[in-house]
Order: C-alpha cells, then structure tokens, then sequence
C-alpha cells in the first residue's frame, strides 16, 4: 500500500488490473502475475461485499494492493470495504470537487474525515485498532473516476482536492455523456481526453487509464503518453483471449499439417 501511495505522489509508472470474477483463485493468480496492485470491481460484477472480502485479504496476503472499484459515491460502501482491508477505493462517475471532497472524508477517520469506527478486518478485529488509526488517514488511497463531461469541466477544481491520489480517464462513458458512446475519434471527444492530460501534467497530477483489452502494446503508448497509473485488462479477457489465441494457434497448426 505504502509503495503504491509514494508512487502516486511522485507520479512513478504503476501497473495493476481489474477482477470481476469473485473467486479467491483468481485473485491469487493475478497477485502472483507481478501486479502491483488490483481492483476489485463492485460497479460492473456481481461481486458482494463478502466476496470482497475475501478477494481483499487474498490480495494483500500476497503483497499486493488490493482497491475497489465502488457503484458509486456509496459512503456506506466506502467504510465496509475499508474494514474489510482495502487499501483504497476507486470512485466511478465523479463530477465536481464536492464530490471528491465527500470521498476523501469517507474514507479518513476523524479529524480529517466522517469514517466511523469498526473493528474488522483492516483493525486486526480490534487487535491493532491503534496502529491501523494512526496510519490510515495518511495512507490510504482515493482515486476518482474522471468519467463525464462536467468532470472535464470541473477537472481543475477536483485534482486541486486535497486527498485525492489521482485520477482515472473513463473514455466510454466520457463519450457517453457527450452523446458520443465508444467514438473516440471525433474531434470533440478527443479534445476532451486531451484537456485531461494537458492540465493534470499542468498541475503534476497521476493520469490514469484503464487499457481494457489484453494488449501490451496499448500499454506501451499510454506510458509513452505520460500516464502513470494504468491498469491492465480485466481477468475475463484474460483468460477468454488466452483460451482463443491457444485454440486458434492448434487450428492454424492442423491446418498447415492438412495442406501439407
């Protein structure tokens, strides 16, 4: 967590990825890949709170840092996940520097934010209740989702927020909201994803982006590009384009056997 923290202050490259599928195995797999932390996603599964869980302690247990992707701007949802020992929430679908503010505060005890006090997981159930109070506040993390136009146009006011670590670019739903779903190639959308990157290395801030399909040369451009925090596909494209890819390489092996 710390190593992930101190890099998103220096706006040092950090690769992670995304799981949707709830099974502990997974979660152990993508840990052991070489990930330097991993999202569990809530917004876009079916995962539950309690399989959260569970994909949370897999994750930190193998040394990586485990996030959630929340529904929404949930401080409920906020405080249970981070009993459960996350690290830090991603929040979808943040439009104004209100916004990032109510996030920040959900996820701080007081006097710096409105968290009330548990003890679960994240508090060794009552065990180390101090030394998790004394660290959290200035350890954990809060990454918002820049996903709407109004983001874009409150942009400079939210990475302005003291508390957020950084920020990541929705382009779908970006295009979404401006009538455009998925055409990121016109010249209005385009512009927009460039406002993001040209005042958050204006003002220093961590671009971030989800590369969704499984294919490291995006990877590649988006570091090229100056962004730092990146997340690498998603555990079912993984494995879906793994199995395909293996299956064709058989197929196109029989085939040029047949032909000869």
């Amino acid at each position: 967590m710390k190593n992930l923290k101190d890099k998103l202050r220096k706006n040092q490259l950090s690769i992670g990825s995304w799981i949707t599928l709830a099974h502990p195995a997974i979660a152990e797999i993508m840990a052991d890949a070489g990930f330097e932390w991993l999202v569990v996603d809530m917004e876009h599964s079916v995962i539950t709170i309690r399989e959260a869980e569970e994909l949370i302690r897999i994750i930190s247990l193998k040394g990586v840092t485990p996030l959630v992707r929340l529904t929404s701007l949930d401080v409920n949802q906020i405080k249970r996940v981070m009993d459960a020992g996350a690290a830090g929430v991603i929040v979808p679908m943040v439009k104004t520097a209100e916004e990032a503010k109510m996030a920040v505060q959900a996820v701080k005890y007081p006097p710096v934010g409105i968290r009330s006090v548990g003890l679960a997981r994240a508090q060794g159930y009552g065990t180390r209740f101090d030394e998790y109070a004394q660290s959290i506040n200035e350890q954990s993390i809060v990454i918002v989702q820049i996903e709407h136009i109004d983001a874009i146009n409150n942009l400079e006011e939210i990475l302005h927020v003291d508390g957020v670590d950084g920020t990541i670019i929705g382009p779908y739903d970006l295009s979404g909201s401006m009538g455009k779903p998925g055409r990121f190639e016109e010249r209005d959308v385009l512009d927009k994803l460039k406002q993001y990157e040209d005042l958050s290395k204006k003002l220093q801030k961590p671009l971030g982006y989800h590369v969704v399909q499984p294919e490291y040369e995006a990877v590649i451009k988006k570091i090229s590009a100056g962004y730092t925090f990146i997340a690498f596909s998603v555990d079912h494209l993984f494995l879906g384009d793994g199995l395909r890819q293996c299956l064709q390489g058989i197929k196109d092996s029989l085939n040029g056997k047949m032909v000869d």
